[in-house]
């Protein structure tokens, strides 16, 4: 087996087209070979293609363009630090029109936890931004407690936050402090999820997108019986979005919708009582050749699971998370995963807040809706679908 072998095939197509522009002298907007053409010469599927260009595209490397083809983009550069002028808040603008505290120099940022790397990598971004901005930030969190969400809120705003970011806990009814800064034009930013109906800055991955790469890859490598599970005891929005993704994908291959793989509404409480819990039995009963897991925690748990049961993974059993759960660092990661960019999430949100502080324009619109293109990453946890007779 030559190395080149062992390189996953997205990953061969990538280095291939970065060698393509620097052997042969690629300028910004000059086309790279088409889909097509890449499927061919690779002899891959067109959805291992998408995933390769994904990538790309998100590194700042090519531009898509629907209809047209793929462009090699400008090169990134650095963000220049900001002059004095533009640090300071608009003193122009009357008081009337910016329903803001004075200025204090920081933002507030609002989350349930900082337990995963998804946390960890948001906020990593956010950060950034706000640095570059040369504003401080403060960090309060809920641990998914509405109570808390709102007092957190009310506790930033009091001590003179100019501004919210806001990953928020996802409720029957909202959470009435956010509603009543949307009507007082206070600036906030939503994060990973929208609150349906009340129009607001929002900033996410492209949840159905996720899962839909994910099920298109597993029905690549044959399986047929894919689960998709959720520990949130919430039908949240983005537990809704990803598992209408799920399905849509399902639908477009003209396969039949089985409910009894889609689990949702359990809690694993760390590693103890792993076998007593229902997860297990669908794991143990072999239920499905696949499970796509919507956060990186609950992926290792059904990892241990089956280590449990006396499976294997990938060759029993394979495994798709969204985000990351093994590693900060990407190329030391185990896991398939959906890589939701979610520092770049965090930046571009934490950017469109300081945009409304500075400018003073109120939260009534026109609002600002990003869904950052997620991408598959192909590590450890998957496999082509075992037959009886192996």
């Amino acid at each position: 087996m030559n190395s080149t072998d062992r390189v996953p095939l997205y990953q061969q197509i990538q280095d291939y087209v970065r060698d393509l522009i620097v052997s042969s002298g690629l300028q910004e907007g000059d086309r790279i070979p088409t889909e097509k053409e890449l499927m061919e010469r690779f002899q891959v599927s067109k959805i291992t293609v998408v995933n390769a260009l994904t990538g790309l595209a998100n590194e700042g490397l090519i531009k898509r363009v629907p209809g047209r083809g793929s462009f090699v983009s400008r090169p990134e550069t650095a963000h220049p630090e900001p002059d004095e002028a533009e640090r300071a808040p608009s003193a122009a603008v009357p008081a009337g029109e910016r329903n803001v505290p004075r200025h204090s120099g920081f933002v507030g940022i609002v989350m349930p936890t900082i337990e995963d790397y998804f946390a960890i990598r948001l906020i990593g971004g956010i950060q950034r931004a706000i640095l570059e901005s040369g504003y401080r930030s403060m960090i309060l969190l809920t641990e998914g407690s509405l109570e808390r969400e709102q007092e957190a809120i009310k506790t930033l705003k009091e001590i003179g936050a100019e501004g919210m970011l806001i990953f928020p806990v996802d409720e029957e009814q909202y959470n009435e402090e956010i509603l009543s800064m949307k009507l007082a034009g206070f600036p906030f930013v939503l994060i990973d999820r929208y609150l349906p109906g009340v129009e607001t800055h929002y900033f996410a991955s492209d949840g159905k997108l996720g899962t839909a790469m994910a099920v298109d890859y597993l029905w690549e490598l044959g399986h047929r019986d894919i689960a998709i599970c959720s520990d949130s005891p919430l039908q949240t929005v983005t537990v809704q979005e990803r598992i209408e993704g799920y399905m849509n994908a399902l639908s477009a291959k003209g396969a039949l919708i089985n409910p009894a793989l889609m689990i949702t509404g359990f809690r694993v409480n760390g590693a103890d009582g792993l076998e007593e819990h229902p997860l297990y039995r669908y794991i143990r009963n072999r239920m499905a050749t696949a499970y796509i897991t919507l956060n990186g925690k609950l992926g290792v748990h059904v990892y241990r699971m089956a280590e449990r049961a006396g499976l294997k993974v990938p060759d029993d059993l394979s495994i798709i998370s969204f985000d990351d759960p093994t590693s900060a660092v990407e190329d030391f990661s185990m896991f398939t995963h959906i890589r939701q960019h979610e520092e770049d999430m965090g930046y571009q949100a934490a950017l469109k807040l300081l945009e409304i502080v500075r400018t003073g324009h109120s939260n009534k619109g026109p609002f600002s809706k990003m869904l950052i293109q997620p991408e598959l990453v192909i590590r450890q946890t998957t496999g082509p679908v075992r037959t009886a007779a192996e």
